[in-house]
């Protein structure tokens, strides 16, 4: 059955503000300076109280300013230009990988490809993984690619998840180069003649653009995530690709096929697949280009269900690559990448960051022990400006896309990151989770069980304030403690909100989005007009090998 949608009528969400960064490089070195300044007073000037306690604080703001140090370094420039010719017209395979999604998603998504406009003949696969993955509506989406023209590739030998379903398709095609899509994310029509062209340099090894999230304005969730996506994809990635370290993020990206096959494939031992086959394609010297343009639009996950297992696939697999591959020892990758690819990991502990931070006003509170001595206005004439520039310098480097809502899912997602890190140091198997791309009723189901760490610590809190207000009474100490807390308290109340039940409103009417505007002239090298055309139908074939015999193991 086609998903049932009930997303509010709106204006077509934008797609080119948070592309839009112009690095003020004043803000980011008064930034820097202030995040010294502040760790230099915490580490030198204070009287040190728990030294236990000191270690801890002094640890978690080390983190903090080698996390915005390294923000700082990657916005601040945009990227260099890259040879760019728009008569590259190489042969190109488009896949579109399926996993269960609803077959009219697929359908839209397929329909999309198909009307690409390209000089040179392609060929639109699916790649259909879903016999192997049990999915029942496998044959339809079989049916549905002899419907529309397109091939469909049926894995019938499972492994390896979507990086399994790739290599599978590279296993039977053969043009130089291949697009990827999931099967939710809709090309607009220029994608091929905007992204091509960069390969006319030989040592380009992948071309990603930004994943865009049509269905922002849907709820709560889908518009964090949203959110979330405008710091990456706008200043992050943009700063990335000028240090040559952009990576690949499985959809809406170009890749040669030799360079694919010089790193070993797409790496199906990772559940961050993208991620590190990225690490792999770069430590052999192939290079990125990142186009900060919108050329595909798909759907944000649609309940805390779906974000959560989203964010735990994206930590774990991130985390893997610090313990298992880490950057510094690869050989092949220049210092920046090396740097870059370690920061991006890095992030994915700042889980075990923020639970040090949460819990020293607990401990004050309960026991009286503190990391350092000093007056509460002392320490706040340092930390105020320290706090207000570090989050100026976020919303102006994402033209002030990033939302409070943003930051507070980041910075509330610690059990989620802390259990991906423990599950990476057991060495535990976690299978590949796919988003789910069906919408809802506008109801939002029971997920308090995925913030019970967050409830605890309230209770907690609750307890040692009133702990802490009969020991201390109305000293200041309670009061900077109390403020504190009250501030981790108040970070959490988003998270938790989202994931807690509500009832289903009336269904609104679900307007289509307008045709893509005109892109902004500055972002990209300048492209000569093409003519439309190039579409080729080819005739659909069997897609499920004769008696199911396996072709790819």
């Amino acid at each position: 059955m086609p998903p049932t949608s009930t997303w509010r009528a709106t204006p077509r969400p934008d797609t080119e503000t948070f592309l839009r960064h112009v690095p003020n490089r004043g803000f980011l070195v008064a930034n820097v300076v202030l995040a010294a300044v502040y760790t230099f007073v915490i580490a030198f000037a204070f009287e040190h109280g728990n030294w236990f306690l000191f270690a801890a604080l002094l640890a978690t703001e080390l983190f903090h300013l080698v996390q915005i140090v390294g923000y700082c370094w990657t916005v601040w420039g945009r990227d260099r230009p890259r040879p760019f010719d728009a008569d590259f017209h190489a042969p190109v395979d488009v896949f579109i990988t399926v996993c269960g999604e609803p077959v009219d998603i697929v359908r839209e998504t397929t329909r999309a490809a198909l009307a690409m406009r390209y000089p040179v003949p392609f060929t639109v696969f699916l790649l259909n993984d879903g016999l192997v993955a049990g999915k029942e509506d496998w044959r339809e989406i079989e049916v549905l690619a002899d419907e529309l023209g397109a091939r469909c590739l049926t894995r019938v030998t499972p492994g390896g998840a979507k990086a399994g379903n790739i290599n599978h398709a590279l296993s039977r095609t053969t043009s130089p180069y291949f697009v990827v899509f999931d099967a939710d994310h809709v090309p607009h029509a220029d994608f091929l003649t905007e992204v091509m062209g960069y390969f006319v340099d030989d040592r380009t090894g992948f071309v990603q653009t930004p994943q865009f999230y049509a269905n922002q304005d849907q709820n709560r969730v889908t518009r964090v995530a949203w959110d979330q996506q405008t710091l990456f994809f706008g200043p992050i990635m943009a700063g990335k690709s000028r240090l040559d370290a952009a990576f690949m993020c499985g959809t809406n990206m170009a890749v040669r096929r030799s360079a694919i096959a010089d790193a070993g494939g797409m790496c199906e031992f990772n559940i961050a697949e993208d991620f590190l086959t990225s690490l792999f394609m770069h430590e052999r010297g192939w290079r990125s280009v990142y186009v900060p343009k919108v050329l595909a639009e798909g759907l944000a996950p649609d309940d805390f269900l779906n974000y959560y297992k989203q964010q735990y696939r994206w930590t774990r697999g991130s985390l893997e690559v610090i313990f298992k591959y880490n950057p510094l020892l690869r050989r092949g990758l220049s210092t920046s990448q090396k740097l870059q690819y370690l920061l991006s990991a890095s992030y994915y502990l700042s889980g075990s960051v923020i639970v040090l931070d949460a819990l020293l006003p607990l401990v004050f509170l309960l026991t009286g022990e503190t990391p350092v001595v000093t007056s509460t206005m002392t320490l706040a004439l340092v930390f105020v400006p320290y706090m207000w520039i570090n989050l100026y310098v976020l919303q102006r480097t994402s033209n002030f896309a990033y939302s409070y809502q943003a930051i507070a899912f980041s910075l509330s997602a610690w059990w989620l990151q802390i259990t991906a890190m423990v599950a990476v140091l057991a060495n535990r198997k976690t299978s590949f989770a796919v988003t789910s791309k069906s919408t809802h009723d506008g109801a939002r189901p029971n997920f308090l069980r995925l913030v019970v760490p967050q409830l605890v610590y309230a209770a907690l809190a609750a307890v040692a304030l009133a702990v802490g207000a009969v020991r201390e009474g109305a000293s200041a100490s309670l009061v900077a403690n109390v403020a504190w807390l009250t501030v981790h308290l108040a970070i959490a109340v988003p998270f938790v909100v989202a994931a807690s039940p509500s009832r289903a409103p009336r269904k609104r009417r679900h307007v289509t989005p307008a045709a893509p505007t005109a892109p902004v002239a500055d972002l990209l090298p300048p492209v000569r007009p093409m003519a439309p055309g190039g579409l080729v139908a080819t005739r659909p074939v069997p897609s499920v090998e004769p008696a199911l015999q396996p072709v790819h193991d």
